[in-house]
């Protein structure tokens, strides 16, 4: 698609719909959002760039294959789980830190594994999005 509205409204829209997903991500463990949202509306945010300025374009902004993301993102949620253990707790209990940081308010491993689902969801979105887009 060739549209200089479509170039101008993802330009602008691509880092606000990145930060609203940062921020869904952040609210996620104390109300409706969390890695899984987030996730999809970053990956929201690339398909739009790649709407207005093409796939190779959109790859090429990103500078590495979106699949690298998923790993990074298992491994986050797989120290979230095991953290509680190395403290003597069942596994997958939240583990908080004692101090609220500002802003985002109380942090302990369930943020940690809203990270890892939000990795993991913007890795495999993008892969098979831009797998299909590649194909057609």
């Amino acid at each position: 698609m060739d549209s200089i509205i479509l170039r101008t409204a993802a330009k602008y829209l691509l880092p606000l719909l990145l930060l609203f997903s940062i921020f869904m991500l952040l609210r996620g463990h104390y109300l409706p959002g969390g890695g899984f949202v987030g996730g999809l509306l970053a990956a929201l945010a690339f398909v739009l760039h790649s709407f207005a300025y093409g796939l190779k374009e959109t790859r090429t902004f990103m500078r590495f294959h979106p699949g690298v993301l998923i790993p990074f993102g298992l491994v986050a949620c797989l120290i979230a789980a095991m953290l509680p253990f190395f403290k003597g707790q069942p596994l997958m209990t939240g583990v908080w830190i004692s101090q609220k940081v500002p802003v985002i308010g109380m942090v302990g491993s369930p943020l940690l594994f809203d990270i890892g689902v939000y990795l993991v969801v913007i890795g495999v979105a993008l892969t098979v999005i831009f797998s299909i887009a590649e194909e057609m």
